[in-house]
């Protein structure tokens, strides 16, 4: 099955009205939000454990990326409240659970094979770094290649100039109402601009967000571009 496969379309979603749906595993659900096969291969979801679930041990051949929205997420590496952003790296492996319930922002399946490091960032206390402008801050989470990862706060009325997405954006709102001159996008919105799109982002009243950029070429070439991932 296939979800918003074709990364040429600019998507936006509110993943709150989506409905759940069942995953193999009893007491797992999700929101699809894009999928390039049935239950393998590159994905963007959001996931949701009951309390007690559990997964058995798994590989991720190509790499998987967690953002811990609510509850506790735990494997045999540690226990991760919400706040923290998890990067396991491809090959690698775990066995997930939740006794208390949990809910995911998950990314299978992205990562170059080169791409080895992993990470387990508490974003909550994270070092934040101004961005380019007045009123903005960025949490960098990863860097590899032209694809890049962070989470970005809009302090009230922060304006950011007209840019162009080289490689393509993601971004999820977490808190708050993110706009452009295409809309406004309230916390659980998932947005994805393909390569070569442009706006103009601005927040009247303020908002976090997770963005990540350089990640959909889709056989375009690389090239560098000016984003509000950058610090000053």
């Amino acid at each position: 099955m296939r979800i918003n496969a074709d990364l040429t379309q600019r998507v936006v979603l509110d993943t709150r009205a989506m409905p759940w749906q069942a995953s193999p595993l009893p007491g797992v659900e999700r929101r699809p939000l894009e999928r390039f096969a049935a239950e393998s291969g590159r994905a963007t979801s959001v996931v949701r454990y009951a309390p007690g679930s559990a997964f058995s041990r798994h590989l991720h051949p190509g790499g998987e990326e967690i953002l811990v929205l609510e509850g506790v997420f735990v494997d045999e590496h540690g226990e991760y409240p919400a706040g923290y952003w998890l990067k396991n790296p491809p090959g690698s492996g775990h066995t997930p659970s939740s006794p208390p319930g949990c809910l995911l922002f998950v990314k299978l399946c992205y990562q170059a094979p080169e791409d080895q490091r992993s990470a387990r960032i508490d974003t909550a206390s994270a070092a934040w770094q101004p961005g380019q402008v007045p009123g903005l801050q960025v949490l960098p989470l990863d860097s590899h290649g032209t694809v890049h990862t962070a989470l970005v706060r809009w302090a009230p009325g922060t304006r950011f100039k007209a840019h162009q997405h080289l490689g393509g954006e993601e971004i999820l709102v977490l808190e708050g109402v993110f706009e452009d001159e295409f809309g406004a996008y309230p916390a659980g919105t998932w947005l994805r601009s393909p390569h070569g799109s442009r706006h103009t982002p601005f927040s009247s009243e303020g908002c976090l967000i997770y963005v990540k950029v350089g990640h959909l070429f889709e056989g375009a070439l690389p090239a560098q571009s000016s984003t509000f991932l950058s610090t000053s």
